[in-house]
């Protein structure tokens, strides 16, 4: 089997997501920041990571998976974020990342907090309406920790 790792990665919080499942995989792998990522052409699994924007996966990311997964692909998507897991917030990310892929089988789906730049929290905290994620910001501190990291690596073995 052959694999491709794209990521997008702002605080190295998606970046230690996509290094486990790369550690994880066995067979033939390619990891990638999404700058520099080929299309999905010729792998059996393409897993896809993001942080969340706006309740959105990153701009870069859903270029990415608009452009260049293909329907013959299967497809991981990972994603850090500041929100609670299972939010609200969180499920329509994912919602929205799988809509722009809809014809493309999802292997399954993978998301923990990841601790928020200090000075994006910050900004957003000024914001006269603030973001719904901002009261799970603290939370996330210290994520992703070796705890989320062994429940995706079990994830990926499991596949």
């Amino acid at each position: 089997m052959k694999s491709l790792i794209v990521y997008s990665s702002q605080t190295k919080n998606t970046k230690k997501l996509a290094e486990a499942i790369y550690e994880s995989l066995e067979g033939e792998k390619d990891i990638f920041p999404v700058d520099e990522a080929p299309s999905t052409e010729g792998y059996d699994l393409t897993a896809v990571g993001f942080w969340l924007m706006a309740g959105k996966p990153d701009p870069k990311i859903s270029e990415y998976l608009a452009k260049k997964v293909i329907k013959d692909n299967s497809l991981f998507l990972f994603a850090t974020h500041g929100a609670a897991a299972g939010s609200n917030h969180v499920k329509n990310a994912i919602d929205h990342a799988i809509g722009l892929k809809n014809d493309v089988k999802i292997k399954g789906v993978f998301t923990c907090q990841g601790e928020v730049n200090p000075k994006v929290l910050e900004k957003v905290k000024q914001k006269p309406e603030p973001p719904v994620w901002i009261g799970d910001a603290a939370h996330a501190v210290g994520h992703p920790n070796e705890e989320d990291l062994s429940a995706l690596r079990k994830m990926i073995t499991e596949l």
